[in-house]
């Protein structure tokens, strides 16, 4: 029976899965849906019929679930963020408690201790310290626009639509960074229309502004980075000018030259136009009141929750037990922030980590800190770490590893077999491949500790720490 483009009446929706999407069922059969929350009663039309699921979008909620929330952001249901503030918080939490379980009873397969209750976050809105915007010479139009018949302003500054790279929504207040990111991004793009600076168009590839970068810290320090298709000075300067004069506690004013079919900079330069060519941010290191700083640049990684990193950081610290006799080996280092965050509690700190940029920021970020105790070095993961490097530069007695969401490949995996540290303090913003790679590591560790952390409120992601101890 085909039952795409079927009309699906009084379905209940029953649970949250993986990628946050809800679950309900249909004659047995699993359906995926967005925008619904567990508990609503609905009706759904399939849009796609596989042969052991069916994805569906909503037409009409007839019961609304007891879980549910009034959103407090009016682009919620269009943009692409934020997802879930249709949920209560204590309930978001719930569900990425139970996607942490599933992960690792599913995937891992391996002996289990209780996983600790998540963390939460102390703050659920504007907690982010870097916001990207995309400029668009045709924004995406409400229904409401489109029928209203009259003239509408077309140019916008915003975030993409979900799976509509040429679409972009004009956002009126973002709740995602704290004042003065939205002034910021309104003050640019009415400076824009008011001198006839042409927009992009992604599908032509026409236009002169390209994309908005904010970013910002805990102390109060800010760094604007413009993306322009060439380099016309006497616009660029009226444009980040104007942006000086409004908003004096913009430290770093930068601008980029793309001319690429998309907005990635990290092979172009980054010109400095004023201030400082990086911002700064502190945390406070664990066992006392001392502060490190870390410099960020235009081109730096660095979490983008601060109060939460430093939970999460505290977190990892705490479950590697540091006495300061250990070589610590930090994979996937990035800008060193793990690293410089320990090294006061270990004998020496060595990081790996592919961006040799990212390699130059940390060995900047222990030199500010008077840390003498690391050495970070660059390559791809899989290539450097290998019995050589062990040989050259000890085998470590912990070893903390922050991969990306694709999680570490098998041979990384089996030199970390191989060097035999007593102890390994996993983080992941991806609890399956994190409970993979656990898997592949259970033939010399046993899981002691398992501590998710809500690091972005209001989406399905969850991080998550993981303890891993020889087996004696």
């Amino acid at each position: 029976m085909n039952l795409k483009n079927k009309v699906l009446k009084d379905i209940k929706i029953e649970g949250i899965a993986s990628e946050g999407k809800c679950i309900a069922r249909y004659e047995g059969q699993v359906i995926f849906i967005n925008g619904v929350a567990p508990g609503d009663i609905v009706d759904l039309k399939v849009v796609r019929k596989k042969k052991s699921f069916m994805e569906a979008v909503l037409l009409e909620i007839k019961e609304h679930s007891s879980l549910r929330t009034t959103p407090f952001c009016n682009h919620f249901g269009t943009c692409g963020g934020c997802k879930w503030q249709h949920l209560q918080y204590d309930r978001q939490l719930a569900f990425k408690q139970q996607q942490v379980v599933d992960n690792f009873e599913r995937i891992g397969k391996v002996k289990l201790p209780p996983i600790s209750p998540i963390i939460s976050a102390s703050q659920t809105k504007y907690y982010r310290n870097k916001l990207e915007f995309t400029f668009s010479h045709k924004r995406w139009l409400s229904r409401e626009e489109i029928e209203s018949g009259q003239e509408i302003e077309r140019n916008g500054l915003g975030f993409h639509i979900p799976r509509r790279f040429d679409k972009i929504l004009d956002v009126e207040h973002c709740h995602l960074q704290s004042d003065p990111s939205n002034d910021i991004r309104l003050a640019v793009k009415k400076y824009a229309i008011d001198h006839n600076i042409p927009f992009f168009d992604m599908v032509t590839q026409k236009g002169y502004l390209r994309n908005l970068i904010i970013r910002s810290t805990s102390i109060g320090q800010w760094m604007v980075m413009l993306q322009v298709t060439s380099d016309k000075p006497v616009i660029i300067e009226g444009i980040l000018e104007h942006i000086k004069a409004q908003f004096p506690q913009v430290a770093s004013l930068n601008y980029i030259v793309n001319s690429k079919k998309n907005d990635t900079f990290h092979d172009l330069e980054v010109i400095h136009y004023a201030g400082t060519p990086y911002i700064e941010e502190q945390m406070t290191l664990s066992g006392g009141d001392e502060k490190v700083i870390f410099r960020i640049g235009p081109k730096s990684f660095f979490q983008t929750n601060t109060a939460q990193a430093e939970v999460l950081y505290k977190k990892a610290w705490e479950m590697a037990g540091l006495t300061g006799n250990e070589l610590v080996y930090d994979l996937y280092t990035g800008t060193g922030t793990i690293a410089n965050y320990v090294a006061r509690h270990a004998r020496h700190v060595v990081g790996i980590e592919y961006i040799d940029e990212a390699i130059q920021d940390a060995k900047t970020n222990s030199g500010i800190n008077g840390i003498t105790n690391t050495d970070f070095f660059a390559g791809n993961m899989r290539d450097m770490l290998n019995a050589s490097f062990l040989n050259e530069h000890g085998h470590p007695d912990v070893i903390i590893t922050d991969p990306p969401r694709a999680g570490m490949h098998p041979d990384v995996c089996n030199v970390i077999l191989k060097a035999t540290p007593t102890k390994i303090v996993y983080i992941s913003c991806n609890p399956a491949t994190q409970a993979r790679d656990v898997e592949l590591l259970n033939s010399k560790y046993e899981v002691v500790e398992i501590q998710p952390v809500d690091m972005f409120p209001h989406t399905h992601h969850v991080e998550c720490v993981v303890l891993l101890e020889l087996k004696k």
